[in-house]
């Protein structure tokens, strides 16, 4: 298990993020804390088009979600260009450039009974390659039972599990892909990785590691989370003829092209 505590992880780390498909950075962030806290208060108060925000059946508190805000949000922009996540992620990447994918905010209010069902993110997304690497960013204390739980090393099963929307039903229709095993109730047959996290600490992982998080139950403070994904050398995009998470139906590449363009910038190159 790495824990990463400078600003540019090393050749070990690196090492480890290609075996686990994880690992936990602890204060790479710290110094952002307060910009992406003021980032977050502002998209919840003006939230997109992409805002989704789910109310527990239980009537417990909400779970609040929202895409693609890094071109209007200040402080999320400046996170993309200005802190070290562009160079963290091509190191872990093992990529000459950090190319920005997009951001994502979770906000768990005190109390949500809503569970992140065990997924991987490849599915849902537009795009296919060997380099990727989110940083699941939270913003206020979180312990282990609250935290992301990742599978250490499903990054390299070679299975792409059908993508699916919180209701369980299918994102795409006729997908064929292989159904997510039912980890919840096999969890010692699975070497499963989480850690209690303060502000600033980052969990890194490949976009293909099978993830999930618990409610926020019996807890009496919110969880922010601004979370980054980054992609690396020879990621291309994929149009997998459906409405993806987040949607970029405007963008105008074909299967296959390289991804590039405004949405997609480089902001690191080594």
């Amino acid at each position: 298990m790495t824990v990463i505590t400078e600003k540019s992880p090393s050749d070990a780390d690196t090492r480890d993020f290609a075996r686990d498909g994880v690992i936990v950075l602890r204060g790479l962030f710290k110094d952002w804390v307060e910009p992406l806290r003021a980032g977050i208060e502002k998209l919840m108060a003006a939230p997109s088009p992409l805002e989704r925000s789910y109310a527990p059946k239980d009537g417990s508190a909400p779970f609040f979600q929202d895409l693609c805000n890094w071109q209007r949000i200040d402080e999320f922009r400046s996170f993309v260009y200005d802190s070290p996540a562009a160079a963290a992620a091509a190191k872990l990447m093992q990529s000459k450039t950090g190319r920005f994918f997009h951001d994502h905010v979770l906000v768990k209010e005190a109390g949500t009974s809503i569970v992140t069902p065990w997924h991987q993110d490849m599915p849902y997304y537009c795009v296919d390659g060997q380099k990727s690497v989110s940083f699941w960013i939270p913003l206020d204390p979180v312990t282990r039972e609250t935290a992301l739980e990742c599978v250490a090393g499903s990054h390299l099963w070679g299975v792409s599990h059908k993508p699916t929307r919180f209701d369980g039903s299918a994102l795409y229709e006729n997908d064929t892909s292989a159904e997510m095993p039912d980890i919840a109730s096999e969890r010692d047959k699975y070497n499963i990785l989480s850690w209690d996290m303060q502000p600033g600490d980052a969990v890194a992982f490949d976009f293909r590691t099978v993830h999930g998080a618990a409610g926020n139950t019996g807890r009496s403070v919110r969880r922010r989370v601004f979370s980054a994904r980054w992609v690396g050398d020879g990621t291309i995009f994929v149009d997998r003829k459906g409405k993806g998470s987040p949607p970029f139906q405007h963008l105008a590449l074909k299967t296959g092209d390289l991804l590039d363009g405004a949405d997609f910038p480089v902001a690191y190159a080594g």
